[in-house]
């Protein structure tokens, strides 16, 4: 992000969440663990699914994907400040300069919008199937992952313009950027990783995260060159973004679908949708990672994002329903229901839906 926009029109945290940031940070480096746990529960209400979270740190808002539209969050109370709609299949979303970025894997695009007043600027077409997104400051680009096409493609953040497309081999999920020209994306159906270059466009190197299976969320330890994969066979893979392989490997829950790494506190965290739990990891040696803690969340609370200012983590769930006598088409988190018998317009696998009123925001704080 350019200093110009990162000095006009910020708003300042409140001292409180100064303080807290600054007490558990200290406290990691006394040696204390934090302990973290649900401090509030704001209840968003909605009857779609959803996908990605995302903080916008200048703006202090969360972004959570809806579907057709996105419902922006005040960070700090959970309460409904906002919302972006007219969209088709939305999934991830990204910040650069004074614009946000949304994936529309419906319309194969990505929605530009103006990230303080939440106004949209503008379509631009890409691949099929985008999903995940990310900024890359180093080379001033946005990157929209197509997990159907199983492309990456690159659009100048200065002129909104596509500025290049990369095929992957394979189906692609989250990725992350180090900040210094690299770009890593999990490929799921491969259990890989991919680094690329973020300017050239091109692969620098690919490593199996073996024994990790089907990698979705990612997070990275730019300053020790770490990343951390969350796998659906319930481990999460800790890669060396250098040697190109995978280093250790820890427990978490089941049905994980978003990861992050807190830089000031040394901590990985998987979300886990499937067990409902928030697994919490930290490194006691080089390349030796133990579980410290999985806090109890809600029953497919996959998704979530991390405030590295004030750490606290924010995660969303929901009540799901079920068509009576259908069986149910899992996300993740274990083989699917054995087929019943009958007619095959009986024997299709209906995905369940959210109870009404019970889509809820979830705060965690150490």
């Amino acid at each position: 992000m350019r200093a110009a926009s990162q000095s006009r029109g910020i708003r300042r945290l409140p001292i409180w969440a100064i303080a807290l940031g600054a007490l558990a940070a200290a406290s990691v480096a006394a040696g204390a663990e934090p302990h973290y746990h649900v401090v509030k529960t704001a209840i968003l209400g909605g009857a779609s699914g959803w996908d990605y979270i995302t903080l916008d740190p200048e703006t202090r808002r969360l972004f959570i994907t809806r579907g057709t539209h996105a419902m922006v969050v005040n960070a700090g109370n959970g309460r409904l400040v906002g919302d972006i709609g007219g969209m088709k299949g939305i999934h991830g979303v990204a910040f650069a300069h004074r614009r946000g970025y949304i994936t529309d894997g419906g319309s194969n695009s990505v929605v530009v919008f103006d990230r303080r007043t939440l106004k949209k600027l503008g379509d631009i077409a890409v691949g099929q199937g985008p999903d995940g997104i990310l900024y890359d400051p180093n080379s001033d680009r946005v990157f929209a992952i197509e997990g159907r096409g199983g492309d990456v493609t690159a659009i100048d953040a200065q002129t909104d313009k596509v500025a290049g497309m990369l095929s992957l081999d394979g189906r692609p999920e989250a990725g992350t950027a180090d900040g210094r020209g690299m770009v890593y994306i999990n490929i799921e159906d491969k259990s890989e990783v991919v680094a690329l270059d973020s300017k050239s466009l091109t692969i620098v190197r690919r490593w199996s995260l073996a024994p990790c299976m089907n990698p979705s969320g990612m997070a990275i330890d730019a300053a020790h060159e770490r990343i951390f994969s969350g796998c659906r066979n319930g481990v999460m893979a800790v890669s060396d973004t250098q040697a190109g392989k995978v280093v250790a490997t820890v427990p978490i829950g089941q049905g994980v679908d978003s990861n992050r790494f807190d830089p000031a506190t040394g901590l990985a965290f998987s979300s886990n949708g499937v067990s409902g739990t928030l697994t919490v990891v930290r490194e006691v040696a080089p390349d030796r990672y133990e579980v410290v803690e999985n806090v109890p969340t809600a029953r497919s609370a996959r998704t979530m994002e991390l405030d590295p200012t004030t750490h606290r983590v924010y995660l969303v769930a929901a009540e799901f329903k079920l068509p009576a006598g259908r069986p149910v088409m899992q996300r993740s988190g274990g083989p699917p229901p054995a087929q019943p018998a009958g007619p095959p317009q009986q024997r299709r696998f209906v995905r369940p839906s959210v109870v009404p009123g019970t889509f809820k925001l979830l705060i965690l704080a150490p």
